[in-house]
């Protein structure tokens, strides 16, 4: 062991003791971050505007305050724009974190001094604690790389705005950043292929320990790197790599591609940061889900799915979730979000502790006939058919195609690029028609009842994802394809590149 080890390992462990003890305490903790959110937040402009002074519980907080999305936040976040201070948190935001949004375009998501250690030391625990439960202090000894978005920053109103991927750069802790690759230069190049090419050159040579980022881009380094140097498998460049560590999408349909190209089952960690904050991690190696993260700044509440859009949604604190059941996660936090519906659902898969899976995006289902399907479904259903018939797909979306050309009868469009395609193309379909059925039954209704015939499978051209993100301007970073779709925008612009 290093001295970075040696010196870690006591606080590994404490860590670890400390995430148990909240866990425990995740109700009462809730109730707690909730009165004091609204304590300091209430003589800001939001807080007048929706009179924090008379809220005394969860009850009179969902009177009072409104579930938004982020054009009904917007016109707050203008006023931070247009220099004013205290308007959603006392002060003004440290940062703005850049993303894209679907109907509203650029959004800016304010970061703030409070905010802050919620995203940067939740992500160090979260490793502290997995290292601590299976020896892997010695990753300190060596280089840890993350591959994300430029650090660059640009200024509005006196704020720097980043990506969130970069803007952490900025806050990584000194012990971290003495081990940490690529280089700042390296991140900065926007183009991504040129991007790729210098983090190869910075790692190639390395002490590599622990490797994070976005599963298909993670992959393309892997790729790339074993093409440069000549190596069959990453373990050959990297004999101590320890873990891998992501978030962002599903890994399990990535999951066996990777493990090939590094040689070995490597152990991985499954992290949910987002702008808005960082929901949830996995506390444990083995375990099913990703821990609520419940003492961090963040009042989450919960909407059963089918109730977003309606005047008066349910919203459940954490004491009424139930298992299994799909909910609009919301966030109010320490950085002035309110009500926020981020877009994603959840399912609890367990009560004690609070771990959840992610089931999809709110606005990324299909529905074109009333069957509401979920990215979960689509994504549990290739995986088990992927399973059954030996294949391996590199990347896939789906839409409905309401009225086909040869006015036959609507069906769901798969676009699918495999890395090993299945012997029996019909026979794969079919179970992947039946997987589907299976786990939704109003889609099944309308297979049964010849109101939808089965899915259509379009096999994809030898990257044809990679192509048409680097059409977008979105190749790489923390960008992603959505697994599904309720219109045909995508659907249209893929339809070039069917093999």
């Amino acid at each position: 062991m290093g001295y970075k080890s040696t010196i870690s390992k006591p606080y590994c462990n404490w860590i670890a003791r400390d995430t148990a003890k909240w866990t425990a305490n995740a109700v009462s903790d809730q109730d707690k971050i909730l009165k004091r959110l609204i304590k300091k937040a209430r003589n800001t402009r939001f807080g007048k505007d929706h009179h924090f002074n008379g809220i005394t519980d969860h009850n009179t907080f969902a009177a009072q305050v409104p579930l938004r999305d982020y054009e009904d936040l917007r016109p707050y976040i203008d006023l931070i724009l247009a220099g004013e201070k205290d308007v959603l948190w006392p002060g003004t935001p440290k940062y703005l974190a850049k993303t894209s949004g679907t109907t509203s375009g650029v959004k800016y998501i304010p970061l703030t001094k409070d905010s802050m250690p919620n995203h940067m030391r939740t992500a160090t625990s979260a490793f502290l604690n997995i290292a601590s439960q299976s020896g892997m202090e010695d990753v300190l000894d060596g280089r840890v790389m993350f591959l994300s978005g430029s650090p660059e920053m640009e200024d509005k109103a006196g704020i720097p705005i980043g990506r969130l991927s970069g803007i952490v750069n900025h806050e990584i802790p000194a012990w971290v950043a003495a081990n940490k690759l690529p280089s700042y230069e390296a991140n900065c190049i926007e183009e991504w292929e040129e991007k790729l090419d210098a983090i190869i050159e910075e790692t190639k040579d390395v002490d590599m320990r622990l490797i994070g980022g976005i599963p298909p881009w993670v992959q393309m380094y892997f790729e790339k790197l074993i093409q440069v140097t000549g190596k069959k498998t990453v373990m050959e460049v990297f004999p101590n790599l320890k873990i891998f560590v992501y978030g962002g999408v599903n890994y399990e349909p990535y999951r066996d591609t990777i493990e090939k190209l590094i040689g070995k089952r490597l152990p991985s960690l499954e992290t949910y940061p987002a702008s808005e904050g960082f929901i949830a991690f996995q506390d444990r190696l083995e375990s099913e889900g990703l821990l609520l993260n419940t003492r961090s700044g963040i009042f989450f509440e919960f909407v059963p799915v089918d109730e977003i859009g309606k005047d008066n949604p349910t919203r459940l604190g954490l004491r009424d979730v139930e298992l299994h059941k799909d909910y609009a996660i919301i966030i109010n936090n320490n950085a002035g979000l309110w009500g926020y519906v981020i877009g994603d659902s959840v399912q609890f898969v367990s009560l004690d502790p609070y771990r959840i899976v992610v089931s999809g995006r709110i606005k990324h289902f299909i529905s074109a006939f009333g069957e509401h399907v979920i990215g979960k479904e689509i994504e549990d259903s290739m995986l088990a058919t992927c399973n059954k018939y030996n294949a391996q797909v590199v990347e896939y979306t789906v839409a409905p195609q309401v009225n086909p050309k040869d006015g036959s009868t609507p069906y769901h469009e798969w676009f699918v690029e495999f890395s090993q395609a299945p012997n029996d193309m019909l026979a794969f379909c079919s179970e992947l028609d039946s997987q589907l059925s299976q786990k939704n039954i109003y889609y099944q209704d309308l297979i049964e009842g010849k109101v939808l015939r089965p899915l259509v499978m379009r096999e994809m051209e030898q990257d044809s994802f990679r192509n048409y993100m680097k059409s977008l301007g979105k190749l790489g970073g923390q960008n992603k394809v959505p697994r599904l779709s309720n219109d045909r925008k995508i659907a249209e612009s893929i339809h070039k590149y069917i093999k």
